[in-house]
């Protein structure tokens, strides 16, 4: 039965629900609660405190962490900071300590920051010596230059990141306000934005933010791997020194030319070409002769100084400085002496002239001597110092700067030249200006102030940022440590010919004396130089090799080096603890194809990987088998270019590699110079030899040693005509300070990659691979050159040669037969 209730009983019950109390209406049903659901990985929190309950009487809300208020930044009143008053602390932190140069502009841009920023606090907390500091590290780095300049943008830059950095006067080190980042990261004082953090140590927190950061990282630490201490090293691969072996190609180095107003290295930033504009040439030789004008300028005998001048030119004539005259200040000084600095160059007309960046005149050597006699080759294409009288031609054709020829034209007369000799070669210590680097007693003689210590010629580090703690790690593990674990042996092998099969014989025998050694007394590293073949690759067709097949194409010159990889397959022990070191030379692929075996531009690049492949696959195969895979390296070999260096140790010891039969070319395009006059000594012909043949003068020189060999009965004294010949060619290299100081006809030269040409810094060792030349080993001015020749002794049969050089001390011409 269904009850139909009435519309006004309806309305009255309605009615009677909405005056209904609150807690007496029926609440719709809520939603359950999260924790009713499905179960989900929350983290617990990090402090978990019991939910709201009336039995424990707990609040609703949890307590929040302790967490103590934040410092606040202690403020600084600005401050009008006088330049001449901060001028002192100046000259101790960029002059004395740094070596830079301040301008007044510089000075009162920093005056004015430290004022804004440090206020009256800059002397007594020593806030100012700190920004100073940071300031002078951030020029080094961007490779400012020795004149820091007010108006320069990298000043601005510095000081507009020192400002984000800084707070109550202070450099912040860390936290979350710093942008960027300073390059001193190991300050032991907590900042203020370090002490919130640190504050929570109380509740027991661990601290997020305390962290240490490299150091050197700026200077380029990170980049060779080494930690800010000394006792972070290994066990495995930092206590072997081949560890820090790094081959640094031609084409890897950095590119510098000297800025003459700044008077420092610039990085050049432009990228490279192989084609450059004829510019290029021109700037090439202005680089090049700016950095021995530069290096003069530094030697003592070049040097003037207004205070002892009269002393030193009333007591003693010998004391007196040498002056540099330009080639266009000759002009209306008929008969006059002068000392000229420039290049030796062959006129259209045949003559022999000397040119600078002013102009070029017309040279006359025909009464001209060596000083010191017969010391040194004289080419045209090099820088050279010249010394003699200016003759003016009343009826020359040519008289003023006529523009024909040379930088700045040709002078109209002639220099009659005396005395002739080689820019004087500066000591490596005395180019970085540091001193103590040969760890000799009379090094503090030698210390010059400035220096280009804080440049990276290598790119792997600068002498001041990183020098003397590779110094120390050297002396870590070479010098203290036992006699049987020094690893600091770098065997050198001539020319190997790979299409001679005596070579390879030659080879076994020299690897087979050194697999016998003990584990830890290896080679670190063995360097193994071109020509590999005989005759240019690809260039010949038959008949031009001593086996009768030279000119091969490329797929026997892929032979060659398949036999090389089958020798060094039997002596896995060298494959897998030492670098082998590949150089080409002038008949090796590609560029012998068109070469023909003649001189092609320098620097070259290695020989191609399309050859090199199963040599490649030897030492990977070697490895595998050890189990030197991963993080564990083993051996490996390295095609490099030529020339090329060997980085030991950061910027500690550089060894240039480079392989050219120098001597020969030296003899062909040598300058006759007049002859001494006392004792017909046979070594004037070698000095006086011309563009004759060559030929002719090795004869002079076996008939010269010939005499020779019953001298030493009557003359205990005198020099084998093989040490003259080294040291002569040692110093002409060396004074030239480059490695191809010739025409660019003779050896051309990629303008663009002149850089990896030059030998300043003096490196720590030469190996200067000429088989025309015999084998030596000469220091000179802390450079110790070798030279190894070919790998088969002339006139010996079954006799093997080279070198082992010991890093840091001298090599040794070692023999056995096969």
């Amino acid at each position: 039965m269904m009850i139909v209730s009435s519309p006004s009983k309806s309305l009255k019950k309605k009615q009677s629900q909405e005056n209904t109390s609150p807690e007496k209406r029926k609440r719709p049903k809520p939603p359950p609660a999260p924790f009713f659901g499905a179960r989900k990985n929350v983290a617990a929190a990090e402090n978990p405190i019991p939910s709201s309950s009336p039995a424990f009487a707990t609040p609703a809300h949890p307590l929040r962490p302790f967490q103590p208020p934040a410092p606040a930044k202690a403020a600084i009143l600005p401050i009008i900071l006088p330049p001449p008053t901060l001028r002192p602390l100046a000259f101790r932190t960029f002059t004395k300590k740094h070596n830079l140069t301040l301008t007044s502009s510089a000075l009162q841009e920093l005056a004015s920051f430290i004022g804004r920023h440090c206020g009256s606090g800059w002397r007594e907390e020593g806030l100012a010596e700190k920004v100073l500091e940071e300031v002078a590290r951030g020029w080094k780095n961007r490779n400012g230059g020795v004149i820091v300049d007010g108006a320069s943008p990298e000043l601005k830059d510095i000081l507009k990141n020192l400002e984000g950095n800084m707070s109550g006067g202070r450099i912040i080190t860390g936290g979350n306000g710093q942008r960027g980042g300073l390059s001193r990261q190991n300050s032991l004082m907590l900042e203020a934005s370090d002490e919130a953090d640190h504050s929570k140590t109380r509740l027991g927190l661990r601290p997020t933010s305390l962290a240490r950061e490299d150091s050197q990282a700026s200077f380029g630490m990170s980049g060779i791997g080494l930690g800010g201490e000394d006792d972070e090293l290994d066990e495995d691969g930092s206590k072997d020194a081949r560890r820090w072996l790094k081959v640094v190609s031609a084409f890897e180095q950095p590119r510098f030319t000297y800025n003459v107003a700044k008077k420092h290295f610039e990085r050049i930033t432009t990228p490279p070409s192989l084609l450059p504009p004829p510019s290029h040439k021109t700037d090439s030789f202005r680089n090049r002769y700016h950095i021995i004008h530069q290096r003069l300028l530094r030697n003592e005998s070049f040097q003037t100084s207004a205070v002892t001048s009269f002393s030193r030119s009333s007591s003693n004539a010998s004391f007196r400085s040498h002056k540099i005259t330009p080639i266009a200040n000759l002009l209306g000084r008929h008969g006059t002496t002068h000392l000229l600095l420039g290049m030796l160059i062959v006129l259209p007309t045949g003559a022999l002239a000397i040119s600078d960046l002013t102009g070029a005149i017309t040279l006359d050597l025909s009464h001209a001597a060596a000083i010191p006699h017969d010391s040194a080759w004289f080419t045209p294409g090099m820088i050279v110092l010249v010394d003699g009288i200016y003759e003016e031609e009343e009826e020359s054709v040519g008289k003023g700067l006529s523009g024909s020829s040379g930088v700045g034209g040709t002078i109209g007369g002639r220099f009659q030249g005396f005395f002739i000799g080689q820019p004087p070669c500066e000591k490596r210590r005395a180019t970085l200006g540091v001193s103590g680097l040969d760890g000799m007693a009379g090094d503090e003689e030698h210390t010059i102030g400035g220096g280009f210590g804080w440049i990276d010629f290598l790119g792997v580090g600068s002498e001041r940022a990183i020098g003397s703690k590779m110094r120390k790690l050297e002396q870590r593990l070479l010098r203290q440590q036992p006699a049987g674990q020094q690893r600091s042996r770098i065997v050198i092998l001539g020319e190997l010919n790979l299409d001679q099969p005596r070579s390879l014989q030659a080879l076994k025998k020299v690897l087979s004396l050194y697999a016998t050694d003990g584990e830890g007394e290896t080679p670190m590293s063995f360097i193994i130089t071109g020509n590999f073949t005989s005759c240019g690759v690809m260039a010949s067709h038959g008949g031009g090799a001593t086996t009768g097949t030279g000119g091969a194409g490329s797929i026997e010159y892929k032979e060659y080096f398949d036999a090389l990889a089958s020798t060094l397959a039997d002596f896995p022990t060298l494959l897998t603890t030492a670098t082998f070191v590949f150089v080409p030379g002038d008949n090796d692929g590609w560029v012998s194809a068109f070469g023909g075996g003649a001189a092609v531009p320098l620097p070259r690049r290695g020989v191609p990987g399309l050859f090199t492949s199963r040599v490649r696959r030897t030492f990977a195969a070697a490895n595998q088998e050890a189990g030197l895979t991963g993080e564990k390296k083993g051996g490996e070999a390295v095609w490099t270019s030529n020339p090329s260096r060997l980085s030991l140790f950061g910027p500690g010891r550089e060894v240039v590699v480079f392989r050219d039969d120098i001597s020969a070319r030296l003899r062909r395009a040598n300058v006759r110079l007049k002859g001494k006059e006392a004792e017909g000594d046979g070594d004037v012909e070698m000095a006086g030899a011309t563009q004759d043949n060559g030929d002719a003068m090795e004869v002079d020189g076996d008939e010269q040693q010939q005499e020779q060999r019953p001298s030493p009965v009557a003359d205990p004294n005198a020099v084998p005509y093989d040490v003259l010949a080294a040291r002569k060619l040692v110093k002409t290299i060396l004074d030239q300070g480059y490695l191809a100081p010739f025409r660019q006809s003779i050896r051309p030269v990629h303008w663009d990659y002149t850089s990896p040409l030059y030998l300043y810094p003096l490196p720590t060792a030469v190996v200067l691979v000429d088989t025309t030349a015999p084998p030596f080993c000469v220091t000179y001015e802390g450079c110790h050159v070798m030279n190894p020749s070919s790998i088969l002794v002339s006139g010996k049969k079954g006799v093997a040669r080279w070198i082992e050089y010991e890093a840091g001390r001298t090599g040794k011409v070692r023999e056995c037969t096969f």
